[in-house]
């Protein structure tokens, strides 16, 4: 049974804001190969970060909401934490309605 997830996630700025879409697109074909949905992105776009992160300074924001089966949530973060077009993120389970 799929519980529904939003995933907060910070590109580094050294990513070409013409790339983003392409670490989008990995991160969503990540979730569909651990039988999740993706249901809604949300790109914020490039931010000033609250404070440094390995020398950054800004990182493009990106927030997706998605259906995942709540064993495969850590499969889903080890990608996220090997991956280096990542650094940091958080994965909150939202309430079901």
């Amino acid at each position: 049974m799929n519980r529904p997830y939003e995933l907060g996630f910070i590109i580094p700025s050294s990513v070409s804001e013409s790339e983003t879409q392409g670490v989008i697109d990995t991160v969503r074909g990540w979730i569909e190969k651990l039988n999740g949905t993706v249901t809604n992105v949300d790109y914020w776009g490039r931010r000033r970060l609250a404070y440094p992160i390995e020398d950054y300074r800004e990182g493009y924001y990106v927030f997706l909401r998605m259906d995942l089966a709540p064993n495969r949530v850590n499969d889903l973060e080890k990608n996220l934490q090997l991956s280096e077009q990542v650094i940091r993120h958080l994965v909150i389970r939202l309430d079901e309605k």
